[in-house]
């Protein structure tokens, strides 16, 4: 397939945001060598935000529109025609499920399960927390899961003086464990969402094709790195703090708005007007909020849009390879493109592919979970992830390196790579 100027030019800067990426402990580290406060040290650590690379070269990517075809009609055509409703959908969910009331709720749930294993409670949390919670995206979406999860992690582990090690270890069994986890079901995981209405796959289909796979594949991923890293875990002190009560009525209000923006996922208007009423509730009863984190969803949207932005244009390279694979060499091939492109992306990609056979559609999805939690773009929570947790002590204030947690994420692929393939 014959490639655009227009599309040679997205594909160019999106290598470009790929390897941005992959250096932005770099800028970071440049940004010392600069006096604070001046222009130069706000400029670097401004290009070291992960959040900030896809939407950058995005606004690169308008501007070489305008130049190549002479007008900023054609920019602006080209923007309007984008589907932008996920970014908008996962800067909503992860606002709201930040907050206390749901924090708290995810919390007691996961706690309540952990006390159920004979374990240590710093080991049993752990432990639920990471498989138990990472399913709870199947439900509640995986965004929300991956904000509830990064959230109660941070806290108790992350700012808790944990190693680096164990730190990419347990941020690369996440990222795995969230985009897995999602796929007990047809509605909660974007990549499956892409293809779920065009080829039929129902609750009753996930579960029994993906589902199970995915919980096996979570709680042996969890109980390896818990294994590896036991005495560790045990060594995290517990600090039992009584939470201010929060009244029931309050939760069950949260509950219900975050159950309404799952279920208008699809219709941004209406999902944003249930939000600005959710913005009124969390106002008048500021003395049992947090902090909203408006700043961390809004961040997260502008990565997720300019991935949009970008990665709308693969399509003249990415469809021709997907098609012409067979469904080992699909699978694999997905699990490492998703490593560099959005996994929702590759497999609406697929859906394109006319006449693909039932194998190779279960290669694809399969594939394109598997490899969701390689790199911060290989699956839309992901930024959400980074977001919360790359102030945390146990990165030294440096930020997530790239290659920490492809590195933390390779041994819970492999096993995920084991439930989802060599047992198919």
């Amino acid at each position: 397939m014959t490639a655009s100027p227009v599309e040679l030019l997205a594909t160019s800067l999106f290598a470009l945001a790929v390897l941005h990426t992959f250096s932005v402990k770099r800028f970071a580290h440049w940004a010392h060598h600069y006096p604070k406060g001046s222009i130069q040290e706000n400029l670097l650590h401004f290009l070291a935000e992960t959040e900030v690379v896809f939407g950058l070269w995005a606004a690169a990517l308008f501007t070489g529109i305008m130049a190549i075809k002479g007008s900023v009609h054609e920019a602006v055509h080209y923007i309007e025609s984008l589907n932008f409703t996920e970014p908008k959908f996962v800067l909503v969910v992860m606002v709201v499920a930040a907050t206390r009331p749901v924090v708290r709720l995810a919390e007691s749930l996961i706690s309540f399960l952990a006390r159920l294993l004979p374990l240590r409670e710093s080991m049993a949390f752990y432990v639920s927390a990471l498989s138990f919670g990472s399913l709870l995206g199947s439900f509640i979406t995986e965004p929300a899961a991956m904000t509830l999860l990064a959230i109660l992690l941070k806290r108790r582990y992350f700012d808790r003086g944990i190693s680096t090690r164990l730190a990419y270890a347990t941020l690369g069994l996440l990222f795995v464990n969230v985009s897995i986890g999602g796929t007990l079901t047809h509605f909660a995981a974007p990549p499956v969402l892409m293809v779920a209405a065009k080829w039929q796959w129902d609750m009753a289909f996930m579960f029994t094709t993906f589902g199970w796979k995915a919980a096996a594949s979570c709680m042996a991923s969890t109980a390896l790195v818990a294994w590896v890293f036991r005495r560790e875990i045990h060594a995290v002190e517990v600090h039992p703090q009584p939470p201010q009560p929060i009244p029931a009525w309050l939760t069950v209000l949260h509950v219900l708005f975050l159950a309404s923006i799952v279920f208008f996922a699809h219709h941004p208007d209406v999902f944003f007007g249930v939000f600005m009423m959710f913005l009124g509730l969390v106002t008048a009863t500021r003395e049992f909020q947090d902090n909203l984190k408006l700043r961390e969803g809004l961040l997260v949207g502008f990565f997720l849009a300019g991935l949009v932005t970008l990665g709308s244009l693969q399509s003249w390279w990415l469809k021709p390879l997907i098609s012409g694979l067979d469904g080992a060499t699909l699978y694999f091939g997905a699990t490492g493109l998703t490593a560099i492109t959005d996994n929702a992306a590759l497999t609406y990609l697929g859906s394109l592919v006319e006449g693909i056979s039932a194998d190779l559609q279960y290669a694809l999805v399969a594939g394109a979970v598997t490899g969701g939690g390689l790199t911060v773009i290989a699956n839309a929570p992901n930024p959400a992830g980074v977001g919360i947790l790359q102030t945390s002590e146990a990165f030294k204030g440096e930020g997530i390196s790239p290659l920490g947690l492809l590195l933390g994420a390779l041994p819970p692929t492999a096993v995920a790579v084991v439930f989802f393939w060599l047992l198919h």
